[in-house]
C-alpha cells in the first residue's frame, strides 16, 4: 500500500478512537420505541404517528416522535474533479480522502452501516452498505488514487444519481469544494445532509502572482496573464457570490455545513459539527 495513504488512514483511526470516541453523528429520528418529542402535525407527517390523546385535549394534531432503535445509515458521497487539483499539487484530493476516510472510521466505530459513493466525470464507485474495516479502506484507496486532473464533474448530476441510489433515510454527508451549483434540496427532503466543503488556503486567500500562466485543471486549458491586485478582487467577489447562494441554499433546506481547509486539522472541524 502507497506510505502516504497508510499513514492518512492511521491517522484518522487513531483521532476517532482517541477524540470522536462519544460524539454521536446525528440526532435522526426514526422508527423506534423511545419517546423523542412531542410536536405539532407538519403537512406530509405520517398520519399514523398521530397522538390521538394529544390531539383531543390541545384541538390540534400532534406527532409523537421515536427515537431510533435501528443502526443508523451513513453515506459518504465524494463530489471529485479537476478543480480538487489546486495549486502545486492535490492537496484537496487528500484533504478529502482524510475527511471520508475519518468518518467511515467513525461510522464503523459507532456500529452504524456505512455506504461509500465517489462521483468522477467518467465512473461511480460505491462500496456496500457495510461495517466491516475492510470495505472503507478500499473506499479510502480509491479516493486517494484517483486521476483527477483533467477532468470535469457535473455536480447536479452526480446528486440526482445519488438521490435514486440510496432508499433508506440515512445520513448522507456530500463533500466537495463546491466550486459550481449543488442543488441538495431534493436529497435533503429524505435524508439527514451535510456538506463538507474542501478548500485550499490560497484558493481562499489568493497571493499577488503577477505575470502568471494559469492552468485549467478541468480542461487542461492555458492563459498567460497578470494576476495583479484588480484581479483578485475580481475573483474574490466571484467566490464570495458562490457561497453567498451555498450558505442561503443550505439555510433553506436545513443542511449543516462546514468547510475545511488543507492546512487545518479534520477532527477539530468535525467535533464542531457534531456538538
Amino acid at each position: 500500500m502507497n506510505a502516504a495513504l497508510k499513514a492518512l488512514q492511521l491517522k484518522a483511526r487513531h483521532q476517532v478512537y482517541t477524540l470522536l470516541s462519544g460524539h454521536n453523528l446525528s440526532k435522526l429520528h426514526g422508527e423506534g420505541y423511545d419517546f423523542s418529542e412531542l410536536r405539532e402535525y407538519q403537512m406530509g407527517d405520517d398520519i399514523r404517528k398521530i397522538n390521538w390523546t394529544i390531539t383531543a385535549k390541545l384541538g390540534k394534531p400532534y406527532i409523537k416522535e421515536l427515537h431510533a432503535n435501528r443502526e443508523l445509515s451513513v453515506v459518504v458521497c465524494t463530489l471529485m474533479d479537476g478543480s480538487l487539483y489546486f495549486g502545486s499539487g492535490n492537496a484537496k484530493q487528500k484533504k478529502l480522502t482524510e475527511v471520508a476516510t475519518l468518518l467511515g472510521y467513525a461510522a464503523q466505530q459507532n456500529s452504524d452501516l456505512f455506504t461509500g459513493l465517489s462521483y468522477t466525470q467518467d465512473k461511480i464507485n460505491a462500496t456496500p452498505p457495510t461495517k466491516q474495516l475492510y470495505h472503507i479502506e478500499q473506499f479510502s484507496k480509491t479516493l486517494f488514487e484517483a486521476s483527477l486532473l483533467n477532468t470535469a464533474l457535473d455536480y447536479n448530476t452526480a446528486i440526482q444519481d445519488l438521490f435514486k441510489r440510496v432508499h433508506t433515510p440515512s445520513l448522507v454527508f456530500v463533500l466537495g469544494d463546491f466550486l459550481e451549483e449543488a442543488d441538495l434540496s431534493l436529497l435533503a427532503q429524505k435524508h439527514e445532509v451535510i456538506a463538507i466543503i474542501i478548500r485550499d488556503h490560497e484558493e481562499e486567500f489568493p497571493k499577488n502572482l503577477g505575470e502568471v500562466t494559469l492552468n485549467d485543471p478541468q480542461d487542461g486549458g492555458k492563459i498567460d496573464t497578470y494576476f495583479g491586485q484588480k484581479s483578485i478582487e475580481q475573483y474574490l467577489a466571484k467566490l464570495g457570490e458562490n457561497d453567498d447562494k451555498l450558505r442561503e441554499h443550505f439555510a433553506r433546506y436545513d443542511i449543516r455545513s462546514v468547510k475545511i481547509s488543507t492546512e487545518e486539522e479534520v477532527v477539530g472541524k468535525l467535533i464542531q459539527l457534531f456538538n
